[in-house]
C-alpha cells in the first residue's frame, strides 16, 4: 500500500485546490485514531478524513459515512475549541515526506485572530495528528502522545515544541538533477531498485522497482532518461490515480507496469484512496469491537457440536430398542423352558424368516418373568430416549444454524450493527442484560442499509437478525419482493416495488448473495417471493422465517458491483 511521498504530494495539491479558503464547519472523532473535518468550500461540503490508524493511515476527502460519538473525545473537543468556524488558508507538504500541514486562521474566545495548523504524519504505525500553534511551534495536543521514554528523538506531548521526524538523509527528487541522480548510482553493486529507494526522499518500493525495471541493464544515460520521464510527469501534476486489483491490491498516482492485476482509473486521488480503503478500516474496527462476540459464538458452536456428537451416540444405542422388545417377547413365549438360575436361554426366533435359534443372556438371580420384564423395561427406556434425543438433535441442529448465522452477521457487520447483535444475544439469554439500561427508554429502530438499483428502485438489506425481522415483518409492504439465499445463512433483502424488472431482481439477488455465507462463491442460489408469502413461525428465533411460492435465481456476488449500488 504505497502511501509514499509522491502520493502525499499529489494529495496535498488536490486538497489545497479543493479546500483552501474553505470554512471548517464540523469536527468529530469517530475512533481513537481518526478525525473527520467537514469544510464548506466553493459552494460544496467536503468531508476530510485524517487517519493515524497503524495499518490504514491516510488523508483524503471521503464519501464514506462515519459515526459521530455522543461523547466526543478530548482531542476532538480541543480541535473544536481552536478551529471550529475557522478558515483553511493552505495545504502543503513538507519537502517530499509523508507530512501534510493544514494552516488555519480562526478566532479565540476574545475574538482575536489566531493561526494554528494541523500536522498529519502518514507513517504507518508511527502516524500521528497534531494541533500546533504557528507562532510558537508549540504542540497544543495530538491524537497520540509519545513520551521521551518511547521515542528519544522527539517528544509529542502538549506544551512541547514540534520537531520534524529524524531525517533519513535522502535527496528530494524534485530538486535533484537527472545527471546527479545517475552519478550517485553504483552500477557495480547492482540492486538498482534498492539504491533508488535509499537515495530518493518519499519514494516507495513500488516506484523504485518501476524505475529500475524501465531502465533495466541500461547505462547512466538510460537511468537519467527514465528518472527525467517520471519526475517531469510528476512535476507537471500529470497524475493517473490507479487501483490495481490482483492477488495483492495496491494503488498509485500513475499506472505502473510492474504491478500485476486489473487496472481501474479514478478521476482524483481522494476517490482512489477512498475506494481502496473503504471497508478495510471499518472491518478492522468491527473486528476489534466484536472480537469477544466472535470468540463467544464460536465457543457456543463448539459446545453444540460436542452435544450433537453425544446425542448421535445415544441415538445409535436407542436404535437397538426393538431388539430388546423382541428378546422380552421371545422369553415370554418360551417361559416354560426357562428356570431361575439359568444364565442364558436358547429359543426359536419367530421373527426370523428362517426360524433361527437365538441365544438370550439372562440374570440368574431373577425369575424367567423378571428377566423378560427387564428386557421390556430396557426397550421402553430406549424408546423414550430415542424420542427425546431426536427432539434434542433437531434443537441442537437449529441452534448451530442460528449461531452460524450470527457468526456470518458479525463477520460482515458494520459498526452500527454490532450493538444490535449484542442486544439480540442479551434478549435470547446468551449474554447478561445491561444493568444500567434505563427504564422506559425507547429502543432505536433497526436501520437496514439502502441501495439503489440501476433503474432507481430502492433495495433494502438487513445486516443482522433485528434488521432482518424489522425489514421483513414490519417495514416491507405485502407486494414488495423478498429475497434470501437458498438454504444459506444471509441477509433478508427487499425490493420496494410491486413488479421489479428482471435487471433489478438480478441486482437484488447479487446483494443477497454478497451479504451471505457464500459471498465468495459463484452461481449462488437466491430465492425470491412476495412478502405476503413470508411468515414467522410462533416462537421462532429473530430473523427466522418460512416462505413459499418462491422462484430461484443463480448469481455470482461482486463486491465492486455492490459498492456501486451503495453509492447511488
Amino acid at each position: 500500500m504505497a502511501f509514499d511521498g509522491i502520493v502525499t504530494r499529489a494529495m496535498a495539491k488536490e486538497l489545497h485546490d479543493t479546500l483552501a479558503t474553505g470554512r471548517l464547519s464540523k469536527i468529530y472523532q469517530p475512533t481513537d485514531t481518526e478525525i473527520v473535518l467537514t469544510f464548506r468550500s466553493k459552494g460544496k461540503n467536503h468531508a476530510l478524513l485524517l487517519s493515524a490508524h497503524p495499518s490504514y493511515a491516510r488523508v483524503h476527502i471521503t464519501n464514506d459515512t462515519y459515526q459521530n460519538p455522543q461523547n466526543p473525545p478530548m482531542f476532538c473537543m480541543l480541535l473544536r475549541k481552536h478551529l471550529a468556524g475557522g478558515f483553511l488558508e493552505k495545504v502543503e507538504q513538507f519537502e517530499n515526506e509523508r507530512i501534510i500541514q493544514f494552516s488555519f486562521v480562526s478566532k479565540d474566545e476574545l475574538g482575536d485572530q489566531t493561526s494554528k495548523r494541523i500536522i498529519m504524519e502518514v507513517m504507518g504505525k508511527h502516524s500521528n495528528i497534531m494541533l500546533v500553534d504557528n507562532e510558537t511551534d508549540m504542540i497544543i495536543d495530538s491524537i497520540k502522545h509519545i513520551s521521551s521514554s518511547v521515542n528519544r528523538h522527539r517528544t509529542i506531548l502538549p506544551g512541547q515544541t514540534y520537531k520534524l521526524p529524524p531525517s533519513q538523509e535522502k535527496l528530494n527528487p524534485f530538486t535533484l538533477e537527472p545527471t546527479e541522480f545517475a552519478r550517485k548510482l553504483d552500477f557495480n553493486t547492482g540492486q538498482m531498485n534498492k539504491q533508488i529507494l535509499n537515495m530518493l526522499q518519499g519514494v516507495s518500493p513500488v516506484l523504485a522497482n518501476e524505475m529500475a525495471q524501465q531502465a533495466y541493464l541500461g547505462d547512466k544515460e538510460k537511468y537519467a532518461q527514465v528518472y527525467t520521464l517520471f519526475i517531469d510527469k510528476l512535476k507537471q501534476d500529470d497524475y493517473e490515480p490507479t487501483y490495481f486489483r490482483g492477488k495483492k491490491e495496491d494503488f498509485y498516482v500513475m499506472d505502473l507496469a510492474g504491478i500485476e492485476g486489473v487496472r481501474e482509473q479514478y478521476s482524483s486521488m481522494s476517490e482512489l484512496i477512498d475506494a481502496f480503503y473503504s471497508g478495510k478500516a471499518e472491518r478492522d474496527r468491527v473486528k476489534q469491537q466484536a472480537g469477544d462476540l466472535i470468540r463467544f459464538l464460536k465457543n457456543e458452536r463448539d459446545k453444540n457440536i460436542r452435544k450433537l456428537s453425544i446425542h448421535e451416540n445415544t441415538l445409535k444405542k436407542a436404535e437397538k430398542a426393538d431388539s430388546y422388545q423382541r428378546r422380552g417377547e421371545l422369553l415370554t413365549a418360551h417361559m416354560h423352558q426357562i428356570k431361575q438360575g439359568d444364565t442364558e436361554a436358547v429359543v426359536t426366533d419367530y421373527y426370523d424368516p428362517d426360524q433361527q435359534q437365538l441365544t438370550i443372556t439372562l440374570n440368574p438371580n431373577k425369575t424367567p418373568s423378571e428377566n423378560a420384564q427387564s428386557y421390556f423395561k430396557q426397550y421402553n427406556k430406549l424408546k423414550k430416549s430415542r424420542t427425546m434425543v431426536e427432539l434434542e438433535l433437531e434443537k441442537t441442529n437449529s441452534e448451530i444454524d442460528y449461531i452460524d448465522q450470527l457468526i456470518q452477521q458479525v463477520e460482515g457487520a458494520r459498526e452500527q450493527d454490532v450493538e444490535e447483535i449484542r442486544e439480540e444475544l442479551r434478549e435470547q439469554g446468551y449474554l447478561k442484560a445491561k444493568a444500567q439500561q434505563k427504564k422506559n427508554k425507547k429502543p432505536n429502530l433497526p436501520q437496514p442499509e439502502t441501495y439503489t438499483a440501476t433503474d432507481g428502485t430502492t433495495i433494502l438489506v438487513g445486516h443482522n437478525n433485528k434488521q432482518n425481522e424489522y425489514l421483513t415483518m414490519k417495514l416491507a409492504h405485502k407486494q414488495d419482493t423478498w429475497l434470501h439465499t437458498k438454504d444459506i445463512p444471509g441477509s433478508h433483502v427487499v425490493i420496494r416495488a410491486t413488479e421489479p424488472t428482471e435487471e433489478t431482481l438480478e441486482e437484488a439477488a447479487k446483494l443477497a448473495a454478497w451479504f451471505s455465507k457464500s459471498k465468495l462463491s459463484s452461481s449462488v442460489p437466491v430465492d425470491y417471493t412476495k412478502i405476503r408469502h413470508v411468515k414467522k413461525p410462533n416462537g421462532a428465533k429473530p430473523g427466522f422465517v418460512t416462505y413459499d411460492q418462491q422462484k430461484t435465481l443463480y448469481v455470482t456476488p461482486d463486491e465492486q458491483f455492490v459498492k456501486r449500488l451503495g453509492k447511488k
